[in-house]
């Protein structure tokens, strides 16, 4: 055990670095937020404004030539950067957390696993939906029983964004780790892995619908479960009516759940996770129960991505990757998520 501070950087200062990573990182006692790359000029200011102490460099190359002085980087890098970018970082003696996508093809992230198992570092990725509150929710029903045996799950993430805000993401292509699928599929097909087991993907319709997309912003899956459930993945950015987050059916009941969950929001509106009423979400948010013809609401747990950082510091300080503490999230279910992705592709 060490009580040493985990040198952090974060390997850009768009929205994943500078509202998923850094004020989580800044805020934990156990890291020091050491560096941070952008090469935006914006950027660059911004984060000397919120971070003074720590240094500004440019690239992500920066970061791994300053790799002697640092424990760990956050790779919050288009997703195409990511396998080359992760593979330098452990062969420079970092522990990694990469952002989702985990990797473009699930051959590199195969690669990535193998690297950090044969160098004795941690690798694990950031798929912060696990601690949205609602599937907190989700998850603290089906541990109860409350639904009896789940036969059907709706889960879906859609969005009215007719334009593309970044520029990268206008021209990445799906090959590049671009499109929605790559996004937010991410998160739901993890979410339904890690709900009701593996799955294959039966149907899939991938549909590019703005004109500036150069991958795809409408998606729709069927996968089955071995468990035999049945889910259905929606993810839509051309939606001016949300659906459900998600909408779960079982023997005994089901559950409906609207609404976005407001972590995100909230630090983007200048919060901070050690807010008392950071990861709260109002009551008119809460889902809705149905059992027996009777309905009763369900209020949402306290959204969590602390718990993210939390867990990964307590393995680094355990001995990293020597160490019988399990990683925040285990890379091979980042790979799972990317197998269905692919199968997917092949079927639409």
């Amino acid at each position: 055990m060490t009580s040493q501070p985990i040198r952090t950087a974060v390997a850009g200062f768009g929205l994943s670095g500078s509202v998923f990573h850094a004020p989580y990182i800044a805020s934990h006692p156990a890291y020091e937020l050491a560096v941070i790359s952008t090469s935006d000029e914006a950027r660059q200011t911004k984060a000397h404004e919120r971070y003074p102490d720590t240094r500004i460099v440019t690239t992500p190359q920066d970061i791994l030539a300053l790799a002697d002085q640092l424990d760990l980087i956050v790779l919050g890098t288009p997703p195409a950067t990511h396998f080359p970018l992760a593979k330098a970082a452990l062969e420079a003696g970092l522990d990694v957390v990469v952002d989702k996508p985990f990797t473009v093809r699930s051959a590199e992230g195969e690669e990535l696993i193998q690297a950090a198992a044969k160098l004795g570092r941690v690798l694990t990725v950031y798929q912060n939906r696990r601690w949205d509150g609602d599937s907190l929710t989700v998850k603290k029903l089906l541990d109860a029983g409350t639904l009896g045996t789940v036969t059907r799950f709706e889960v879906g993430m859609e969005r009215w964004a007719p334009e593309i805000a970044k520029a990268w993401k206008a021209s990445a292509t799906a090959d590049d780790g671009g499109g929605v699928l790559f996004d937010l599929g991410t998160h739901v097909l993890d979410l339904t892995l890690r709900f009701f087991g593996p799955a294959t993907v039966t149907y899939a319709e991938i549909t590019a619908r703005r004109p500036q997309e150069s991958a795809d912003d409408d998606v729709f899956l069927a996968l089955q479960h071995e468990s035999g459930v049945v889910s259905h993945v929606s993810i839509n950015l051309n939606s001016h009516l949300q659906g459900p987050r998600f909408r779960i059916l079982g023997t005994e009941g089901g559950f409906v759940k609207f609404g976005t969950d407001p972590q995100e929001p909230y630090v983007l509106g200048g919060g901070l996770p050690t807010d008392a009423v950071y990861g709260v979400e109002p009551p008119q948010n809460h889902g809705t129960l149905e059992r027996n013809g009777q309905r009763t609401t369900i209020p949402t747990e306290r959204g969590a991505y602390p718990e993210f950082y939390r867990i990964l510091a307590e393995k680094l300080h355990d001995g990293g990757a020597s160490s019988a503490l399990p990683a925040p999230v285990d890379p091979a279910d980042s790979i799972a998520v990317l197998r269905l992705i692919e199968r997917a592709r092949e079927l639409a």
